[in-house]
């Protein structure tokens, strides 16, 4: 019983914490997100997500936990492709492109959302220790989804950017891109890897986020000026 006892006050409880924020945050970052492309596809006459379950926030019909793992530990993960069947489309490069895109555009939507609310706890509840862990959960919430949204615009198989790529590129062009998707896939793990991406996408984060929390500051002032 002792031992236990002395185990328990020598825990590091502060960083089981942000360990337990920075899980919930990236379950909620990749349900956002393959939710999305669901709903895109769903919407454009591809009901092929929702036949599989798919359009759902339950975060277990959504989650590769190997993907999730390496996004908590690196900064760079995934979730189960949503199945898409673009014989439903109508327009089928198109409409694929714009399922592709509802995916990053949710985790910007997801990232103003929690910076949005973030500014409310700022004003109204930051005094409280409730309130900080709150504001700490929204910040790593909003920092996941605009890292994600970014690293899935890259215009390299399996990303969503290159579905955007192939409707852009004619036919020829296009056609090779899907032909070749491994070993470009395998190419962007080897950018991975090496580091060359990490440069730039930590410059367009920091800057969709500056930009992100200068559009959000408002709102608590606005709220507290209707009160």
């Amino acid at each position: 019983m002792g031992a236990l006892t002395g185990l328990i006050e020598h825990m590091d409880w502060m960083s089981m914490l942000l360990f337990l924020m920075s899980g919930a945050a990236c379950l909620i970052c990749l349900t956002v997100h393959e939710l999305a492309h669901g709903l895109a596809a769903y919407r454009l006459g591809d009901p092929t997500a929702k036949l599989n379950g798919r359009l759902t926030l339950n975060p277990l019909s959504h989650i590769d936990w190997i993907g999730l793992f390496l996004l908590m530990a690196a900064g760079v993960g995934w979730a189960k492709p949503v199945p898409v069947d673009l014989r439903n489309f109508r327009r089928p490069r198109q409409d694929m492109a714009l399922t592709a895109l509802a995916g990053p555009g949710s985790n910007f939507l997801l990232a103003l959302a929690a910076l949005g609310t973030g500014s409310l706890v700022l004003r109204f509840w930051s005094g409280s220790r409730a309130g900080a862990y709150l504001l700490l959960f929204l910040c790593q919430l909003a920092v996941l989804s605009v890292g994600l949204g970014l690293f899935n615009l890259i215009p390299l198989p399996p990303l969503d950017g290159s579905k955007v790529l192939m409707m852009l590129l004619p036919y020829r062009q296009s056609a090779w891109l899907e032909r070749n998707q491994r070993y470009l896939s395998l190419a962007l793990w080897i950018l991975i890897l090496v580091g060359v991406l990490s440069t730039p996408l930590s410059y367009l984060s920091n800057w969709i986020m500056h930009f992100f929390v200068w559009a959000t500051q408002w709102i608590g002032t606005l709220v507290q000026m209707v009160m």
